[in-house]
């Protein structure tokens, strides 16, 4: 071992050490420790080759793999196949990426834990995979599976109950059976929630502005807040579809996705070209089947957007009316008050004539019989002109009534 770190030494040390250093002889020599001295090794041709043989044979640092120690990430989903049935199973992300020919952005759309920030509704076309983001279902369709994420949760459990039940009697391709079964449990959601409050917003348009009640204003400030968000998801939907539905190029990938005979030609045009006539039909007929189905969903969609929006705009008008409604009897009240404070006033003027007779010096009215019912009487007749005179000036310079 010595040996080997001598030997290795000259070539370990940086150019700027001093030459006295790598020599071995020198090092030991002139080391302070006597005891510790050891005459330099005589390493014979044989030695110094075996020593380079293992030098060479020990694996570099920089050889290893880079471990970040991260652990890979998995997706727990339910597995879906064409027969209907479904499995629940654990995949990697590679093993994801690998099956389905997606890429790692791909996944942002679908990653569950991208929940908060990724809630937008999108339909995402790649080569071998629909990727669906419709809030709380998320799943990755392929020709032969639809992976499904967080299968609990309500949206996902409404995809079930719509999709399962149509594999049995499907009659189109197995992703347009995903496709049309995540639109129906969509907007099914939507058209419940809207028949949930429609009735609710009726029953309060007709209370107000008649019964102001802090309950009533509350159920309505809960109302507005259930249709902003309820129109707002129709409304996020809507676009998605429009923008599908915009671009034939994409619904013309959905129709050649996983198909081998037919290709999508690439320009302006980007027509469908197969190999036999027969396959560039039913691809055509495929094309505009998926057109009418976006067409109808998007159609329902928007009904359900536009009864939103009106009940909203409804809401609106009685929060308007009512907003109306308090100001005028805030108006009141400050006529109230600006009457009260001009008696107050008047009343004030005959406390301090009162007052004046109240000190304790003579006057020589004291003396007089009818000095007190005559001071009384002017207090009185001055206050109640002062009151007429200051009412008159408010109205006819518009402050009181105008």
């Amino acid at each position: 071992m010595a040996s080997s770190l001598l030997v290795l030494l000259p070539f370990a040390l940086p150019r700027s050490i001093p030459a006295f250093l790598t020599n071995p002889s020198n090092l030991l020599c002139k080391s302070p420790f006597p005891f510790l001295l050891l005459s330099p090794p005589r390493s014979s041709p044989q030695d110094i080759s075996q020593i380079a043989d293992e030098v060479n044979s020990t694996p570099s640092v920089s050889a290893a793999p880079l471990s970040l120690g991260l652990r890979e990430q998995l997706y727990h989903v339910l597995e879906i196949r064409p027969d209907g049935a479904a499995s629940p199973k654990s995949i990697s992300r590679r093993q994801l990426l690998k099956s389905s020919g997606l890429r790692t952005r791909d996944l942002r759309s679908v990653d569950p834990s991208l929940f908060l920030i990724n809630s937008a509704p999108s339909l995402l076309v790649r080569e071998h995979a629909l990727l669906l983001n419709f809030g709380s279902l998320r799943a990755i369709a392929m020709r032969d599976r639809v992976l499904l994420f967080d299968h609990q949760r309500r949206g996902a459990s409404a995809f079930l109950r719509s999709l399962l039940p149509r594999l049995a009697l499907s009659s189109i391709p197995f992703e347009l059976e995903v496709i049309e079964a995540a639109l129906i449990s969509r907007i099914q959601r939507l058209e419940q929630r809207l028949v949930a409050i429609e009735p609710r917003v009726a029953q309060l348009l007709d209370l107000l502005p008649s019964r102001l009640t802090a309950e009533v204003l509350e159920e309505l400030r809960l109302s507005k807040q259930s249709l902003v968000e309820l129109g707002s998801r129709a409304g996020a939907l809507k676009q998605m579809l429009f923008d599908l539905l915009d671009d034939p190029h994409e619904i013309r990938r959905i129709c050649l996705m996983g198909r081998t005979g037919c290709v999508l030609r690439r320009g302006e045009d980007a027509r469908i070209e197969c190999s036999t006539p027969s396959e560039k039909q039913v691809a055509e007929e495929e094309e505009e089947e998926i057109e009418m189905l976006l067409e109808n969903y998007l159609q329902r969609c928007e009904s359900c957007h536009w009864q939103a929006e009106r009940l909203l705009d409804a809401a609106r008008e009685m929060e308007d009316s009512i907003a109306v409604n308090l100001s005028s009897r805030r108006l009141e009240v400050s006529r109230v008050e600006l009457l009260l404070q001009v008696g107050t006033f008047c009343v004030a003027v005959g406390a301090l004539v009162a007052g004046i007779f109240g000190m304790n010096l003579k006057s020589f009215l004291e003396e007089h019989v009818f000095a007190f019912w005559l001071t009384t009487a002017g207090i009185v007749v001055g206050a109640t002109a002062a009151f007429f005179v200051m009412y008159h000036y408010l109205r006819k310079r518009r402050i009181l009534y105008p």
